[in-house]
């Protein structure tokens, strides 16, 4: 009660702070309506992470900042997101993510390009990191050197407000990049510290011998092993080991500093002010150390989150946030809430999970491990989102739990070393195409590089049948990723089929990093087939632009509805199943290359009646009392007349 007092008596001193900031602001009384709203998750954040006195006043004065530059047509949109917070849940949300000089060379090439995103049926579009990195290897843009510039062959950061305008005009959010755990060596932060300001140096983490390093690796993991060994690295300039878990130009950052966070409060509002509307939150998981742990997950890690997310939404409640956690599924919904923090802090989190388990069921044709996994995924808060997708710019490692396997009688190492083997074609039964990338000898962890086209076969595919059959996996696999809920994420290229680019090497700063073969360049000649059927391209667009239409039409596919997932008597066949008022939706899944059935009660149990199967809409009738899928099968049942 005490502590509860103490916060009110902070909140109301500092709500006064704020009005005096805001000063004849007309829009005054609707950022202190926010401050209402919001301004408690703040404090409560604060308190647990940032009891220095002052870090409150400064906080406050960084929105009253913010919502100044804010622009009148980004406070209209404001309002209207207040209004509609659930813009990003609704079954019209589709995403599309692509590094913007892949997709169009520059910024102002994404612009002349909106016309194609549009045709697709896209409404959220994330450009890979694109805020100025470092020269030469920049571990693909994450090792950002000016968060107040975009990297100068793409444009400027008035290119990028620009960009923005046009994509609100079509009816497309934009989502960026926020690397939070690190910086890139040659950063104004680091520049000083190596110069000998006291103030820089205490935004990383600077130990003056290896006695508290070695203490931390007692138990921390390498993220690069091959490339990047251990978690620190030795500067001269500092005279002292800088913590660095991804590159030894790469140094973490101080978060127990409350000028960091200020520093990226800051950041965070001059880009909402720019257009962006999501900031997906790399390396999220990273960003507090403690001894002891693998400096991952820390409870910390959610009320830093939490403070970011109240500033954000008092300063520009449009924007929200995506935690970029790629970890076990019992940690990750924690970076939706959980708890205290639940519906507080990110709004949307990548559902690795769900990835993992459809590149499991594809290769061992079988969807009992799926159905377990994905069982033990815990509710996330109504108000937030899985972000679900097939590929992304990184390679896939096999977050495969040995306990989920034992419960059906696998070894998870086993299955683990097999999927490795089978997406880098050395298993004889595989039709995939891809490569290792940063195999631990220790572990016998291999995680692996390549496009979907390539991983689902294409790449390997000696005639016509076999080609369909590839694109029959693929179809499947996105129909799992656009049915699932959430903001279905499509990779860009995976529209087109494209398959991996060979010659990623020939870019010498590419040479050494395999996940180049999954970044191909967009062909604007070849998309130019997206509509011709006779093709590979022109079925493929047409199979997903049809999950983008039907999806839209599903009211049950809203975020706010979770997913059920439920094995059947057939092991290559599962269920996903959605309860909503407006109708039911059951999915059902073959992931073999074989004709299967199940009994019909196993369908019908979910819901009775006649149903439509919504993608091709065909009556679907039992025959003998049960349903007969054929090879990679993905239906939408809703009842008829849904």
């Amino acid at each position: 009660m005490a502590d509860d007092r103490v916060t009110a008596a902070s909140g109301s001193v500092l709500r006064e702070h704020l009005a005096g900031q805001l000063g004849s602001d007309p829009d005054a009384p609707d950022v202190l309506a926010r401050w209402d709203r919001w301004g408690p998750d703040l404090l409560a954040g604060l308190a647990e992470v940032y009891p220095q006195p002052g870090v409150g006043e400064r906080v406050v004065e960084l929105i009253a900042a913010g919502n100044a530059a804010r622009s009148p047509r980004l406070r209209d949109r404001d309002r209207d997101r207040i209004l509609s917070p659930d813009w990003f849940q609704r079954p019209d949300a589709i995403g599309y993510a692509a590094y913007a000089d892949r997709f169009a060379d520059t910024l102002n090439g994404v612009s002349e390009r909106v016309g194609y995103l549009r045709d697709l049926g896209v409404t959220y579009l994330h450009l890979m990191p694109l805020l100025a990195p470092r020269p030469g290897d920049n571990d693909g843009g994450y090792a950002v050197m000016d968060y107040g510039r975009v990297r100068p062959d793409l444009g400027t950061m008035d290119d990028l407000a620009d960009l923005a305008t046009t994509l609100h005009d079509a009816g497309i959010s934009l989502t960026l990049d926020l690397v939070l755990n690190h910086v890139a060596t040659e950063h104004a932060w680091a520049s000083a510290a190596r110069a000998g300001d006291p103030k820089y140096r205490d935004y990383f983490l600077v130990y003056p011998d290896r006695r508290e390093p070695d203490a931390y690796e007692a138990s921390l993991p390498e993220v690069f092993p091959n490339f990047a060994p251990g978690n620190f690295t030795w500067n001269d300039d500092l005279r002292g080991w800088v913590w660095t878990t991804f590159n030894e130009w790469q140094w973490d950052l101080n978060w127990a500093n409350p000028d960091v966070l200020c520093e990226f409060i800051g950041i965070i509002l001059e880009l909402a002010n720019r257009g962006v509307d999501c900031l997906r939150l790399d390396a999220i998981a990273f960003v507090w150390k403690r001894l002891g742990t693998d400096c991952q997950n820390q409870p910390e890690v959610h009320a830093i989150t939490q403070v970011l997310r109240a500033a954000a939404r008092i300063a520009a409640p449009s924007v929200v946030f995506k935690a970029e956690a790629i970890v076990a599924p019992r940690q990750l919904v924690a970076y939706l809430g959980r708890g205290t923090h639940a519906g507080r802090v990110s709004d949307l989190a990548y559902h690795n999970s769900l990835m993992v388990q459809i590149w499991s069921a594809l290769a061992a044709q079988d969807a009992r491990l799926m159905a377990v996994a994905l069982s033990r995924v815990p509710d996330i808060p109504t108000t937030t989102a899985w972000g679900t997708y097939l590929r992304c710019h990184d390679d896939i490692g096999w977050a495969i739990d040995d306990q989920d396997c034992a419960e059906i009688g696998w070894n998870g190492w086993a299955h683990r070393s097999f999927l490795s083997d089978f997406y880098t074609g050395s298993h004889p039964a595989s039709f995939a195409q891809g490569a290792a990338f940063q195999q631990n000898a220790v572990t016998g962890d291999r995680r692996v590089s390549g496009t979907a086209a390539s991983l689902v076969g294409l790449g390997r595919a000696a005639n016509a049948e076999q080609r369909q059959t590839a694109i029959d996996r693929l179809m499947l696999a996105y129909a799992m990723v656009f049915g699932f809920g959430g903001i279905p994420l499509l990779y860009m290229g995976d529209e087109l089929a494209l398959r991996n680019d060979d010659d990623y090497h020939l870019v010498a700063e590419h040479a050494d990093d395999n996940r180049w073969m999954h970044r191909p360049r967009m062909p604007w000649d070849l998309a130019e087939q997206r509509h011709s059927p006779d093709t590979e391209v022109g079925r493929t667009f047409a199979g997903i632009a049809r999950l983008i239409a039907v999806r839209r039409s599903l009211e049950s596919l809203h975020a706010a509805v979770p997913t059920r997932v439920h094995a059947t008597s057939n092991p290559a066949v599962v269920l996903f199943v959605r309860r909503h008022p407006s109708g039911d939706l059951v999915q059902a899944y073959n992931v073999s290359d074989s004709q299967v059935s199940i009994p019909a009660w196993e369908i019908e149990i979910h819901g009775t009646g006649p149903r439509i199967e919504a993608l091709s809409q065909r009556e679907m009738v039992p025959v003998d009392g049960r349903y007969v899928l054929p090879p990679y099968a993905a239906w939408w049942l809703t009842a008829l007349g849904h």
